[in-house]
């Protein structure tokens, strides 16, 4: 359990390690079934890159981040405008 009374669902998690060849290190949590194939881990943690490039992408080049207006319902709508304008 987390300190903030926060805690993955399950009992169980896994915690895995990277090496990198450059010598670069990461680390990752995850709450997949104990019965998930490494390769399976492998292919969740690698779409977190993809998910997170996109993002980055949409902050940078389409204005995503520039959003200052105050209620959900606009910020839904700018999100939604820079999706479709990404595709």
């Amino acid at each position: 359990m987390w300190a903030n009374n926060r805690h993955l669902p399950g009992r169980e998690a896994w915690l895995v390690g990277e090496w990198r060849s450059s010598g670069e290190r990461k680390h990752y949590l995850a709450n997949l079934p104990p019965r998930t194939s490494q390769r399976a881990l492998a292919a969740a943690i690698k779409a977190r890159w993809v998910c997170k490039q996109a993002h980055q992408q949409l902050k940078g080049e389409l204005g995503l981040g520039h959003f200052e207006g105050r209620s959900w319902t606009g910020l839904h709508r700018h999100a939604l405008m820079t999706c479709i304008a990404y595709v």
